[in-house]
């Protein structure tokens, strides 16, 4: 069984596996770095293989969850025409995975993420987030949200139609209380849940990421755009559901396992966020404008070891000729969302001690 065979393994991994401990882990890790010291040092390890033009070998490492997993990304490449047993040069700074190596690094993030303990707000906590969009006018906000849909409020704050602009501050906190929304909800089939509904209901979905794809599409209920293929929808209903600011373990790993089902998604290692921070992405790339109008690369970026979420970066098709404006190229309109900070507090207008990530 070679390197790849191995990894491949990765993709049965599941929440019900038991996890060994460290002591049970030690053994292995010995093993594996024994294996690796032998075939840098150009000595056999098992049965000589038959030369190879070319090699690519993805080192691996025993997770604490006790998972072969992807480290880091890191590829490491023999040159070309190098024989077996020659030592590996380490390739390092901004990497775009293979499609093996990323569908691993994936699983990596889905058995991380999976095991993390979570404890559902109170209905009258507030769900904090702070978030910065990147443009033109590039600005950065702060939002809370009560957990069960009944209050809202906003730094800078927003007018409402009902306020005198004159004094209007936006400096001040504007916190806005309104119906029960549940109630609204359940009586009047109000689309918009409160993030109390909208979590729970992401708690129910089934691990499979195929099943939890098909009932994403059925109940989230972006809307049907004629002309899009299921991983284009697939695609747009994962990046909307992101911007849930807490999204059980259950779903956040079936997230992770269906982006690495989609047809020429890839891991992007080595590289930062908008905002300067370590991360990975998950990107796509449309040579063709889509029907939801997007074209060439779209990506999610994600902390390197916690695998929360950091923002995503868009791109849109540019208008047709002759629709009015100027002429622009693929790549020309892009949106840039960042969450700098979140977590959950116990009034609007408090922030957590320690925000994530």
């Amino acid at each position: 069984m070679n390197d790849v065979d191995e990894l491949s393994g990765l993709r049965a991994l599941r929440s019900d596996a038991p996890r060994p401990d460290s002591d049970r882990l030690a053994p292995q890790r010995a093993l594996l770095d024994g294996e690796f010291r032998q075939e840098a040092a150009g000595r056999p390890r098992g049965p000589v293989r038959a030369p190879r033009s070319r090699r690519r070998i993805v080192l691996v490492a025993v997770a604490a969850a006790g998972a072969l997993a992807v480290t880091g990304g890191l590829v490491v490449t023999l040159p070309e025409d190098s024989a077996p047993g020659a030592a590996p040069q380490r390739v390092s700074g901004r990497q775009v995975l293979s499609a093996r190596a990323s569908a691993d690094t994936l699983e990596l993030a889905a058995a991380t993420v999976e095991k993390t303990g979570v404890t559902e707000p109170g209905p009258k906590q507030w769900v904090y987030v702070k978030a910065t969009s990147i443009g033109d006018d590039g600005t950065t906000g702060e939002q809370w949200t009560r957990w069960d849909g009944t209050g809202e409020a906003r730094l800078p704050g927003i007018p409402r139609g009902t306020e005198d602009l004159e004094d209007f501050d936006p400096n001040r906190l504007q916190v806005w209380y309104g119906p029960n929304q549940e109630e609204k909800w359940k009586k009047e089939g109000y689309d918009d849940r409160s993030q109390r509904q909208f979590y729970r209901f992401l708690a129910t979905l089934p691990s499979d990421p195929g099943r939890m794809m098909k009932a994403i599409r059925k109940e989230h209920a972006i809307g049907d755009l004629e002309g899009e293929t299921t991983a284009q929808r697939d695609w747009r209903e994962i990046d909307v559901l992101y911007r849930s600011v807490l999204i059980p373990p259950n779903a956040q790993a079936g997230l992770f396992r269906a982006l690495a089902r989609i047809p020429g998604a890839r891991v992007e290692t080595g590289i930062k966020d908008p905002i300067g921070r370590p991360a990975i992405g998950v990107m796509v790339n449309y040579a063709e404008p889509t029907p939801s109008g997007h074209q060439g690369k779209q990506e999610l970026y994600f902390d390197p070891e916690t695998y929360a979420y950091l923002g995503e970066e868009s791109n849109a098709a540019p208008p047709p000729a002759g629709a009015g404006g100027p002429s622009m190229a693929p790549g020309a309109l892009v949106d840039i969302e960042v969450r700098n900070a979140w977590g959950v507090v116990d009034k609007p207008g408090e922030r957590p001690k320690t925000t994530a990530p």
